[in-house]
């Protein structure tokens, strides 16, 4: 049995758990993404996994069900200018709080996976660390947010091509820092990472 699972059970029956978890801190390009679901015990989701360890096929099969049986679920972003103004950290936390305030149903409590809560959640919270590999509720939000982003880097794979955003998802792969060395930033790349700001201070105002 999953810890998620064993955490509900120790709870009063009325409480409502929403799992929080993001998607794409550590590429070089696009927003942050992040999730918060309310699972609904009346409808339970076999096979829910913290999204790495998923097959792209398995996520979107895993997405389709979430979002069909889920009590309540919100996908939201936090912008590449946002994440440059507030640093990556403070743009998750802000992507984490506007997925939470989206939700149609008002958790009792949100369970963040990591070992931060962002501030100004509307409910009580706990972080669980791994909590996307043991938490039913984020890894369900784990899958709802990777699958976002994925699909929002074939958009940008559409508007730049030259960086084949459909290969590496904006992470700082062998192929990605080549084509940016190649065609320099565009305007999707975090101008703050420092693999795009160096590039950016070699090129100069």
């Amino acid at each position: 049995m999953k810890r998620g699972d064993l955490f509900v059970a120790s709870q009063d029956a009325a409480l409502c758990l929403a799992g929080i978890d993001e998607a794409g801190r550590g590429p070089l390009a696009g927003p942050v993404f992040t999730a918060a679901v309310i699972l609904d015990p009346a409808r339970p989701i076999a096979g829910l996994a913290d999204s790495k360890t998923l097959s792209p096929a398995r996520r979107e099969s895993l997405a389709l069900q979430i979002r069909e049986r889920a009590l309540a679920w919100c996908v939201a972003s936090a912008s590449v200018e946002e994440i440059d103004a507030l640093n990556i950290l403070q743009a998750t936390m802000l992507a984490m709080r506007r997925a939470c305030d989206g939700l149609s149903v008002v958790p009792s409590v949100a369970l963040i996976d990591g070992n931060r809560i962002p501030k100004g959640l509307g409910c009580a919270a706990e972080a669980i660390v791994k909590g996307d590999a043991t938490v039913a509720a984020i890894s369900a939000a784990s899958i709802l947010a990777k699958t976002a982003r994925d699909a929002d880097c074939m958009v940008l794979h559409g508007l730049y091509p030259q960086y084949a955003f459909d290969r590496h998802k904006g992470y700082g792969t062998a192929l990605h820092m080549l084509r940016l060395q190649q065609y320099g930033p565009c305007p999707a790349h975090r101008h703050s990472f420092a693999p795009v700001r160096r590039l950016l201070d070699k090129v100069g105002p």
